[in-house]
């Protein structure tokens, strides 16, 4: 029986085990794909306090060799369940059962795709998620944000004091989105607005290059751009313990800075969880509270 699972080898999670293990106690952590999470399609970061002008597959491989070094257990395996039992926890995987004494959630998030020719090959190269993240690397140059609500306006919104062009290109004939910033993008001379319109393919060859747009009347035109911001919504990765867990009506575990989720001995550490901010330097934070917080739960109930 391990000390505490994780579920996840984002930042979070990978976080969470390097505190735990430096803790002494067993850890298992759970991956479905590659240790990393999202931020392993981040060109470059230059955010995260004293390390910057690092790619995102670099940091990724970084903290996973430093949880590789203290010993910690790995498993890529999909979690398809969770029991909570009298004194343990069982972690249900595609290939089979685990006990633990504490279980941390750091499923991270999944962007949601335009699934359109070029966005996976691009991703990295010109296609991003995150307008914060990478906008930086788009001064001066022409670029595309795709979607309709509040985050597809505050991406374009943030782009146009870098970029020379913003086009925000919404599917729908109205944005879903607040008033005061509808009103901000009023103001922005260089952000245009194409309503009723698709991107259906992106173009390029290293990089991206174009896009192909396609409005409501059939009409189909490429227009040349270097970057390519897609934001029409992410989903938390919670969907197989929403009968267990408490989430709010948009999918996210309800918890607040402790990490602490309605399970005793259940915690939550990451994107997957309510709150404000979602950035790198706050997955890691909640990585440390999430683990401190098992810590204590399997001192007190060992």
């Amino acid at each position: 029986m391990y000390d505490i699972i994780i579920v996840g080898a984002g930042p979070a999670g990978l976080t969470a085990a390097i505190y735990a293990k430096r803790s002494n106690k067993s850890v298992l952590v759970f991956e479905s794909s590659s240790p990393g999470g999202q931020i392993i399609n981040t060109l470059n970061i230059e955010n995260y306090p004293a390390n910057p002008h690092i790619s995102g597959f670099d940091f990724a491989m970084n903290l996973y060799n430093q949880t590789k070094e203290l010993n910690v257990d790995f498993k890529f395996e999909r979690v398809t369940g969770i029991n909570n039992c009298d004194d343990y926890k069982e972690v249900i995987t595609s290939k089979g059962t685990y006990k633990c004494r504490s279980i941390i959630l750091a499923t991270g998030m999944a962007h949601k795709n335009l699934d359109i020719p070029g966005e996976k090959e691009f991703t990295g190269k010109g296609v991003s998620y995150c307008a914060t993240c990478d906008g930086n690397f788009f001064k001066g140059k022409e670029v595309c944000v795709v979607g309709g609500v509040n985050t597809a306006v505050e991406a374009a919104l943030y782009l146009s004091n870098l970029a020379s062009k913003v086009y925000l290109i919404n599917p729908k004939n109205e944005f879903k989105a607040e008033e005061s910033l509808l009103d901000k993008l009023s103001t922005k001379n260089n952000v245009e607005c194409l309503m009723n319109s698709n991107v259906i393919k992106i173009n390029g060859t290293d990089k991206v290059e174009s896009i192909t747009i396609k409005d409501n009347d059939g009409n189909e035109y490429d227009k040349s751009i270097s970057g390519v911001f897609i934001s029409i919504g992410r989903n938390p990765q919670n969907e197989f313990i929403k009968d267990l867990i408490n989430t709010d009506e948009t999918g996210f575990i309800v918890s607040g800075e402790d990490c602490h989720t309605n399970i005793d001995g259940i915690f939550v550490s990451g994107d997957n969880r309510t709150k404000e901010l979602r950035q790198l330097v706050t997955a890691c934070s909640d990585g440390a509270n999430a683990a401190n917080e098992a810590i204590k739960y399997v001192n007190k109930n060992k």
